[in-house]
């Protein structure tokens, strides 16, 4: 309840209706959002008061492809463990914390829309996930 993070917004203004399952879509960014502000908030448990835990949301529509990013500017994401996040059951969180589903099931539902995830990370510095879909993508 004591944590605050900004929140910063950069949404295209030329970006189309595309045709998604609505709640599907919502959880995949509800989970990219947890992440986000879970991630900014151990760095500023790391760091102190000096830290301005940050969290970026974007649109973009280009090439028919329509591409929402969240970027947090977190601890990033361990090279050993990058190619594993995606797997079902795999957290980095504390037991209790985390199921290990949330990416997993993302990439499952951004897959049936014809989409894909892509991770940008530096360790110590940010993560960036984006959503990438097809602006008239085919629903498996």
């Amino acid at each position: 309840k004591s944590f605050n993070a900004e929140l910063v917004t950069d949404f295209d203004v030329n970006l189309p209706k595309v045709n998604v399952v609505q709640q599907d879509i919502g959880r995949v960014l509800l989970n990219l959002f947890n992440n986000a502000f879970y991630a900014v908030q151990e760095r500023r448990k790391a760091e102190g008061e000096g830290f301005n835990p940050t969290v970026e949301v974007s649109t973009l529509f280009s090439e028919g492809y329509v591409t929402v990013k969240v970027r947090d500017n977190g601890n990033g994401i361990p090279e050993a463990i990058k190619e594993k996040i995606m797997q079902p059951f795999f957290t980095t969180k504390p037991t209790g914390e985390g199921t290990g589903l949330g990416l997993s099931l993302s990439y499952d539902i951004v897959k049936a829309h014809g989409g894909e995830i892509k991770i940008e990370t530096i360790e110590g510095e940010y993560t960036a996930f984006s959503i990438i879909i097809p602006s008239n993508p085919i629903l498996v």
